[in-house]
C-alpha cells in the first residue's frame, strides 16, 4: 500500500495545489478524520478562470515494478468525477498520468484503476507520444477534481496502493 490514511500522519505529506497557481480561487485539503480515514475536501470556483482543485503528496519513491493496477478504497464524491494523478519525477510542474473516476456511492468500495488507462498530461492537457507509466519510476501521487464541476465536494479514503 502507498498511502494507509487510517493513520493519521499519513495525510501529513500531502499539500493542495489549486486553480490559485493561476489567479483561481479553489480551495481544498487532505485532511484525517477520527472516524479513521483522510478527506479530500474543498470548494471548486469558476472565479478568475478557475476550475479545479488537488492535492499532491511529497516526492519519494513510491514505485512498483510490474504493477498492473492503482487500488483506491474510497466512498463518496457522489455525483463528482475525480482524477487519481501518478508522476514519474519529483518536479512541481510536470507531466502527469491521469484516470478518471467517479464513486458514486456512500459505501467503501476499492476501485481497480488498471495502469494502461492512465493517460499522460501536462497542466490538464494530453501528452500525445508520451512513453506509457512506468510502474517503477512512481514518484509523486495526487488527487484532483476538475471539469469545472463548481460547489463544495468531498471524497473519503482509506487507502491508495499499487499492485
Amino acid at each position: 500500500m502507498l498511502f494507509d490514511f487510517r493513520d493519521p500522519p499519513s495525510v501529513t505529506e500531502w499539500a493542495a495545489i489549486d486553480d490559485r497557481v493561476m489567479g483561481g480561487v479553489s480551495r481544498s485539503r487532505l485532511r484525517h478524520d477520527p472516524e479513521g480515514h483522510a478527506v479530500f475536501e474543498g470548494v471548486v470556483s469558476l472565479e478568475r478562470g478557475g476550475g479545479f482543485a488537488s492535492v499532491r503528496c511529497s516526492p519519494a519513491e513510491r514505485g512498483r515494478a510490474g504493477a498492473r493496477c492503482c487500488t483506491i478504497e474510497l466512498r463518496g464524491g457522489t455525483g463528482r468525477r475525480f482524477k487519481l494523478a501518478l508522476i514519474a519525477d519529483d518536479g512541481f510542474d510536470s507531466v502527469g498520468y491521469q484516470a478518471e473516476f467517479g464513486p458514486g456511492t456512500d459505501d467503501w468500495q476499492v476501485l481497480r484503476l488498471p495502469l494502461a488507462s492512465f493517460r499522460a498530461t501536462w497542466r490538464g492537457r494530453p501528452v500525445p507520444g508520451a512513453p506509457p507509466l512506468d510502474p517503477a519510476r512512481i514518484r509523486q501521487v495526487g488527487l484532483l477534481i476538475a471539469g469545472r464541476q463548481a460547489g463544495p465536494f468531498s471524497l473519503d479514503l482509506r487507502g491508495i496502493g499499487l499492485e
